[in-house]
């Protein structure tokens, strides 16, 4: 190629050489929770109408499920092969988001698996594994010729999750992080991503971390993704980005081709946008960038599209067509995760499950009653068919639908009294009610944690008027003050349903009518209203700031009262916990040439070693424990059993608790299981100091499941000192 030809194949819209035989190719695909219409590689038209609209990331993250994760990302994955055999997509998928949720503020909590960054980081690593993987190479010796079935891409990297607060913007941004917070969050779900996942492509962000852009920082890109986690495959800037140091950030005054020369530099391969290939070469010209730099992003580029076989196809792919998309099978998986995912918050006295033989009639109300695009988020595509929840529970009874609001906003009150009419008539009441896209979405966060406008009264009236039990619906991805809702006597149930995908309505009438027993779990912490009032969104510090009054953010480093803790979820049975075995002692031999370290402590404890460097050691040393689950009440039904684990007391400034493991499991009733974990020392119990140091602390460590059912210690101590 010509320096003119390889330039020009630097965007995301490659024209490719046609003397040389080169086909354009368009690099811009999105499969957030199926295949999206956001992107120009992919279209839908009378050849390709719809594809299936899985749930949204935080209603998926909310099942615990890592094999549902990786199942869909088959299901997803198989669309899309199916689709560019049909000429209707790409083979590169810029997804899935795993930005950790710091912030309840965050619009785009809808895209991300919560505020947990090792729950965010095996999302991220089963999803990848199901777009990605193809059977029988997993563990190819060449990981760099590994066989795609399509690329995956890990973004936002990184500390990005501001989109647009008060003024606050994500393309002027600039995120001030200390190490120990980079490594311990922020890095975390994307390392896991590369290293658990082999994921082909990662995407910098918008944002600036430290005064530095990231898509034009070295250190992240070239010495992080590329050096110490050994990516196999290409960095791809958010669209536009590149352009956006230019425009908004005016980073260092760069000139168009200052800031092509310093993202190629630092390690970006491919621009989303224009500016790279329009001013590459100049920038070459200028001597301000080496062609070699350019060859360099092109051969990760054109590498990932030869294990796709996008140069001589793939035969194990060629066969799947129009059949497989959005059949039956898709379809009924899109409803089986939208039911795993959905999450119950109150059930007082059993009123749920509903009984059809004795609710008759009922009132189905409010904003959200009669929801279809609103139960499909963003990045959606266009779905097979849409059931929305008044198609769902029409199925188990008469519906008296009245939609109470307008709209999610709820501006005027004119549709409320025909809702409260509804609820006086009807044996039983579901009001649905939450947020949407004009609300928390990319590029708009919210202000405060409170339902929008008028939805408040009319819960509030609806439920004073209901004649029957009153269940209500949320959907939403980031948490909702509903304390009030909570302390009404006649809401004798509250289902949160996020934006459950195309099948949402049925997903959550099989759950109301007791078809399905919901085993979700929250993947965020729902905070009061009064915690946004405490700190701006702006504050990047996951522990509290005493010198600002500033709280701690996550439940790892917060421990005021809340709405529903992280983790919370109930079920229409009972399950009981019982350690069977475990392991009370880890020692870890090292030899003399290792260093102690200390760690600060807020007690005068002094150990003779209190700590080691991780990195000083092989980290091969695990515990095992078993826990038996027993159904003990009268209903099958799903338990997700998470594990944290808790630093040795009066280690200052570190997590309150940290999620180990998860698993989830079926139980009939009556049924037992023992579910077994195998932990690694260093992973579980390790800790990143204030300087940036990944320690290992000896003492006792606590290991606690669930809410404390089951808890003990693991002492940990060193061999050798």
């Amino acid at each position: 190629m010509t320096l003119s030809e390889k330039v020009a194949q630097l965007g995301n819209d490659a024209p490719g050489v046609a003397r040389l035989g080169l086909p354009p190719y368009n690099w811009w695909s999105e499969a957030l929770h199926g295949i999206s219409n956001v992107g120009p590689g992919t279209r839908f038209d009378n050849v390709v109408p719809g594809a299936t609209s899985f749930p949204n990331v935080i209603n998926m993250a909310a099942s615990f499920n890592e094999a549902m994760w990786k199942t869909v990302g088959q299901a997803v994955s198989t669309e899309g092969r199916a689709m560019y055999n049909l000429g209707r997509a790409g083979l590169t998928y810029w997804s899935p988001t795993i930005n950790v949720v710091r912030d309840p503020r965050w619009g785009r909590t809808l895209e991300t698996p919560g505020e947990d960054p090792f729950v965010v980081g095996k999302y991220a690593a089963n999803y990848v594994r199901g777009l990605q993987d193809v059977e029988g190479t997993e563990n190819a010796t060449d990981l760099n010729s590994r066989p795609l079935k399509v690329s995956s891409c890990c973004k936002h990297f990184a500390a990005y999750d501001v989109d647009n607060w008060k003024g606050v913007h994500r393309f002027t941004y600039d995120a001030r992080v200390t190490e120990q917070d980079m490594l311990e969050t922020f890095l975390k779900p994307f390392e896991m991503c590369v290293k658990e996942g082999d994921v082909s492509s990662v995407m910098c962000s918008y944002n600036r971390v430290n005064g530095y852009p990231t898509c034009a920082d070295p250190v992240l890109l070239k010495d992080t993704i590329r050096g110490d986690w050994d990516l196999h495959g290409y960095i791809v800037a958010d669209c536009d980005s590149v352009e956006v140091m230019v425009k908004h950030q005016h980073f260092l005054n760069d000139t168009n081709e200052d800031a092509v020369a310093q993202t190629l530099k630092a390690g970006l391969d491919l621009d989303c946008g224009v500016l790279s290939p329009k001013y590459a070469e100049s920038s070459v010209r200028q001597g301000k960038v080496r062609v070699k730099n350019i060859d360099k992003a092109l051969n990760y580029l054109y590498v990932v599209l030869m294990r796709l076989g996008f140069f001589d196809g793939s035969p194990k792919f060629q066969s799947l067509g129009s059949k497989d998309i959005c059949n039956d099978e898709h379809i009924e998986l899109a409803t089986e995760a939208a039911r795993q995912g959905i999450v119950l918050l109150k059930n007082d006295n059993d009123a749920l499950p509903l009984d059809p033989a004795i609710i008759k009639t009922l009132a189905v109300v409010g904003p959200h009653a009669n929801a279809t695009y609103v139960m499909l988020g963003n990045y959606a595509g266009v779905p097979c068919r849409m059931k929305s929840p008044i198609d769902g529970l029409s199925e188990y009874a008469k519906v008296n639908y009245q939609m109470g609001c307008e709209n999610a906003n709820c501006k005027i009150d004119t549709f409320i009294p025909g809702a409260v009419d509804a609820a006086k008539n009807s044996d039983a009441t579901v009001i649905v009610v939450g947020l949407d896209l004009s609300i928390e979405a990319e590029d708009v966060d919210r202000v405060d944690l409170l339902l929008p406008g008028l939805q408040t009264q009319l819960i509030e009236q609806v439920a004073a008027a209901s004649k029957g039990p009153v269940v209500l619906v949320i959907m939403s991805a980031g948490g909702i003050d509903i304390s009030f809702a909570k302390n009404i006597s006649n809401i004798k149930a509250i289902v949160w349903a996020g934006y459950p995908g195309e099948e949402g309505g049925r997903a959550i009438a099989d759950v109301i009518f007791g078809k399905y027993n919901p085993g979700g779990r929250l993947p965020v912490t729902w905070h009061e209203a009064d915690y946004v009032n405490q700190l701006p969104m702006t504050s990047m510090p996951l522990r509290p700031v005493p010198s600002l009054k500033y709280p701690g953010r996550t439940y790892k480093f917060f421990d005021g009262p809340v709405v529903y803790p992280f983790g919370y979820g109930l079920s229409y049975t009972s399950f009981n916990h019982t350690l069977v075995s475990a392991i009370p002692s880890v020692t870890v031999n090292i030899n003399k040439a290792i260093l102690c370290r200390d760690i600060a402590y807020d007690t005068a404890l002094k150990l003779d070693c209190a700590s080691i460097l991780v990195d000083d050691i092989t980290c091969s040393d695990d515990f095992e424990f078993e826990i038996k689950v027993e159904n003990v009440g009268k209903k099958d039904g799903s338990q997700v059993v998470i594990v944290y684990s808790k630093p040795p007391s009066g280690i200052s400034s570190t997590h309150i608790k940290q999620v180990v493991g998860f698993q989830r499991v079926f139980l009939k009733a009556g049924g037992f299981q023992s579910v077994k974990f195998k932990l690694n020392a260093c992973k579980s119990l390790g800790l990143i100091d204030f300087g940036g140091y990944n320690l290992l602390p000896a003492g006792e460590h606590t290991i606690l499941v669930g809410d404390g059912a089951v808890s003990f210690p693991v002492k940990l101590s060193f061999n050798g000192v």
